[in-house]
């Protein structure tokens, strides 16, 4: 099972990153804090002291259409906001 899918890369969370050392990523639905905090060690060899999660739900969608109004639902994720130990960091665009 795959834990981590991406990281989080907006313009937000890299303020975060900056201020308190925080990270973002969007893990896998049924994953826990524990599997989090182990898979983001393994991927990044870092040390992680804290993991928040938070799950967002999909959002009903509507738009006209010659056939009428078609409705739909936005996808559902599940992020997790990670706090590193101090002096670590992980590099997203090292690979890039």
């Amino acid at each position: 099972m795959n834990i981590l899918i991406k990281p989080i890369i907006t313009e937000k969370m890299t303020g975060l990153t900056e201020k308190m050392n925080l990270y973002g990523f969007v893990v896998s639905s049924d994953a826990n804090k524990i599997q989090i905090k182990q898979a983001v060690e393994k991927a990044y060899g870092v040390n992680v002291e804290n993991v928040r999660t938070m799950k967002y739900i999909g959002k009903v969608k509507a738009r006209n259409t010659r056939g009428g109004v078609k409705y739909g639902i936005t996808g559902r994720c599940k992020k997790a906001i990670v706090s590193l130990a101090k002096g670590e960091t992980i590099d997203f665009y090292s690979s890039i």
